[in-house]
């Protein structure tokens, strides 16, 4: 006989309640292990298909770490030395865009140029505010992101911790199913797959596209000839997740930058502006269909609200979490509504769901 279902509710709301509780106490001690996770969860797929070419698992994990060091090497020689000095001459340049900017108004607009104008008090405040605060928080970013991933968790824990799921997930996911409630197993199966699927489409397929799309940005604008072109391929690649933003974001900067450099030249600002327009069509009707599927049950305002939620209450590690819990939630919420149309909550019991007046 199994459990009544207040009871069950009681037990799964009290493991939630220490799900919350671990976050909130460890989360700066379950950081590389979470990060190592999800590591391992995004490149499982391809562990997978290369045992079913023959190899066994520890070949297939051995052979992808060489592949992932090899990359991380190259990277770090080639990519992040560039990106980091890229990142600081953009925010030394941005005062002057702001200046070109209140010029080309105050031309164009004459009333601009009293300096009692509100416009142009805003407009040289945002310029002032970036010289003098732009060089300060790149070095906070730098410094917080050297606080939280310092060099042990960046190079020795994530990737010790990434090799030994890949290595052993199969076997942890036989072994959690093994523990699953015989009654509900075979719910809970369901709903894990169903959420797999969410994760697989959004968390591998929106990935992957943000690497295709920040790349093809880095490297067009850079042949362009575009200045911080890295840098604006990496910050519109970075936030392609949510739809749309991350081609206005990097499409502004880009063509803001372009105007500041090319003026005059506007055949060259047309190229920059192709560059995302063509980015833009190529994610909409070939990426984004193929890699991650017309529909995946994770709404980009769900998502956002996941992200600040758990932000503001765990902190970094809350929003790593974040995506697949939101995830979870969204699956669990589309089986009780499924649930709630099939009950006679929703049918009423007495007149199989048509109108009793």
């Amino acid at each position: 006989m199994s459990l009544p279902v207040k009871v069950q509710l009681k037990y799964w709301g009290i493991a939630a309640l220490i799900f919350a509780a671990v976050l909130w106490l460890l989360g700066d001690v379950l950081l590389p292990f979470v990060i190592g996770s999800a590591v391992a969860y995004f490149i499982d797929p391809l562990a997978d298909r290369l045992e079913r070419a023959g190899l066994s698992r520890v070949a297939a994990t051995g052979v992808i770490t060489i592949a992932a060091i090899l990359i991380f090497v190259l990277m770090l020689l080639l990519v992040v030395p560039t990106l980091i000095s890229q990142t600081s001459g953009l925010i030394n340049t941005l005062p002057q865009v702001a200046d070109r900017v209140q010029t080309f108004l105050g031309e164009h607009f004459p009333s601009l140029q009293n300096r009692e104008s509100t416009l142009r008090q805003t407009l040289s405040s945002i310029g002032q505010a970036i010289k003098d605060q732009g060089p300060q928080l790149l070095q906070t970013a730098l410094g917080s992101a050297v606080s939280v991933l310092n060099v042990v968790i960046l190079l020795v824990v994530v990737p010790v911790v990434s090799v030994y799921m890949l290595l052993d997930w199969d076997r942890m996911v036989a072994r959690v199913d093994e523990l699953l409630p015989r009654d509900l197993a075979p719910t809970i199966r369901m709903l894990a797959s169903e959420i797999d699927h969410t994760l697989a489409a959004f968390v591998r397929g929106m990935g992957t596209v943000c690497l295709i799309l920040g790349t093809y940005y880095a490297v067009a604008l850079m042949i362009v000839g575009l200045n911080f072109g890295l840098v604006v391929g990496f910050i519109a690649g970075l936030v392609t997740f949510i739809p749309y933003l991350g081609a206005v974001i990097g499409g502004v900067l880009a063509i803001g930058l372009a105007l500041f450099q090319f003026w005059g030249d506007w055949v060259s600002i047309g190229i920059v502006a192709g560059i995302f327009v063509i980015g833009q069509v190529v994610e909409g009707n070939l990426l984004t269909p193929k890699l991650v599927g017309s529909s995946v049950g994770l709404h980009p305002v769900w998502l956002l609200l996941a992200l600040a939620v758990f932000g503001a209450l765990f902190g970094f590690i809350g929003m790593l979490v974040a995506v697949p819990v939101a995830a979870a939630l969204g699956v669990l919420a589309r089986f009780a509504v499924r649930h709630y149309m099939s009950s006679p909550l929703y049918t009423g019991s007495s007149t199989g769901g048509q109108d009793p007046y």
